[in-house]
Formats: structure tokens, sequence, C-alpha cells
């Protein structure tokens, strides 16, 4: 029973992620792994592991929603630069 509810979490999870934007889909990725960061963090120093969850969720889900502004601006700076580059080519030859 726990292994079929365990598959039906996950389906729903992987699911429910389909339609999230890079931004959100950055954001929970870095909520997830901090969690699980500040959960295992805080057991092994025999702390409160909730209370290592939560904070690791907000460390993680900042540094997720500024990994997104960097890769923002990275794509934006990118086009620009190709945008550029291919406005000034010089004119071919004719033939």
């Amino acid at each position: 029973m726990k292994k079929i509810m365990a598959i039906t979490a996950a389906t729903l999870a992987i699911a429910g992620c389909s339609n999230m934007s890079n931004t959100e889909q950055r954001t929970l990725s870095g909520a997830s792994i901090g969690a699980a960061a500040g959960a295992v963090g805080t057991a092994i120093f025999h702390g409160n592991p909730i209370w290592g969850a939560v904070g690791g969720a907000a460390v993680g889900a900042a540094s997720g929603y500024v990994y997104d502004s960097y890769k923002k601006d990275q794509a934006s700076e990118y086009n620009s630069g190709y945008n550029a580059g291919k406005n000034n080519q010089p004119a071919k030859a004719p033939n």
C-alpha cells in the first residue's frame, strides 16, 4: 500500500510541474533541495529537522529565484549580442 501511495504522490508531483514557468520551476526546485538539505543538516547536528527544512526551503527558494534572474540576464545579453552581430554583417558581394 505504501508503495502505491508513493508512486501516486510522485506521479502527481511530476504532472503538477509540467505547466510551470522556468522561474516557478527553479524556485520550487531550490525550495525542495533546500528543505531536504536543511532537514538533514539539522538532524545531523541534533536540531529540529522541521525548522531546518523550513529554513532550508526559504533559503533554497530565494536562491532558485536569484539563479533564474541570473539565467534570464545571461540569455538577454546573449540574444542582444547575437542580434547585434546578425545586423552588422557585411553585405555580400554581387555575383
